[in-house]
């Protein structure tokens, strides 16, 4: 794929899967803003690790921070041709545990993985709408698909972003295609303490394993090179959901 030129936001983007993405979009010719809401050193070393890249600090649940990344790709290129909208958070409580769910939890998790998410895609709207082929892909997760997941306001607001993923692509004009990447247990820093769950997946799934943020990469780069595809989301769980 020849992104040369292209102008990519990917939320973030300062480890995980959001890294890998961007490091792939940046091969491929792409110039990267890099966002993080606070791992701030690792961001500016990923975008001067990129070359034609920039970071911008900053929460996407802040309707500023949706305006900021916007404009450092206006300001600096003067174009923008994707967004992958990537940044998420959950809840430190277990997914069966429903009485432990406060208010807190779920204002936090909805308002960073879904309201979030749409600030910046609605941000990002009409210079995507100008652009040759603009697009907009959102990594999701199988916990919005199945009932499984780091906690339950989690789950739920990946269904929402897979739901919002099928609005946009309807709505959003201009030719702009939005789809969507819901990968299933992913070994990122994220995951690190969780051994008995990779243990459990490298039993249990098809492929014997657990994903990589590479593997999750590589369906990105796909659906985003799939010119006729839109609404869609790719499950990408090692075949984890025809068992269990």
């Amino acid at each position: 794929m020849d992104l040369t030129d292209n102008v990519v936001i990917v939320t973030g983007s300062s480890s995980g899967i959001g890294e890998a993405v961007a490091r792939r979009l940046a091969a491929a010719g792409a110039r990267i803003v890099v966002n993080s809401a606070s791992s701030v050193e690792a961001g500016e070393r990923l975008a001067g690790e990129l070359g034609d890249a920039c970071y911008v600090q900053g929460d996407i649940s802040d309707p500023a921070t949706a305006q900021a990344l916007v404009a450092a790709a206006q300001d600096r290129w003067g174009r923008l041709d994707g967004l992958v909208n990537n940044a998420a958070v959950t809840a430190e409580v277990p997914l069966a545990d429903i009485d432990g769910v406060t208010a807190d939890h779920w204002n936090r998790v909805l308002g960073v993985n879904v309201v979030g998410t749409f600030l910046v895609s609605q941000a990002a709207l009409p210079l995507l709408r100008a652009a040759e082929d603009g697009w907009i892909l959102n990594v999701t997760s199988i916990a919005g698909i199945r009932q499984t997941g780091s906690s339950l306001p989690y789950a739920v607001s990946k269904a929402a972003v897979d739901h919002l993923t099928t609005i946009l692509a309807k709505h959003a004009g201009g030719g702009v295609r939005v789809n969507a990447v819901a990968p299933g247990l992913v070994a990122t820093p994220w995951t690190k303490t969780w051994d008995q769950q990779k243990a459990g997946v490298a039993a249990t799934a098809p492929l014997k394993r657990v994903a990589t943020p590479d593997d999750i990469a590589d369906a990105c780069m796909g659906l985003i090179g799939t010119r006729y595809a839109t609404g869609q989301t790719l499950l990408v769980d090692g075949g984890l959901g025809l068992v269990v």
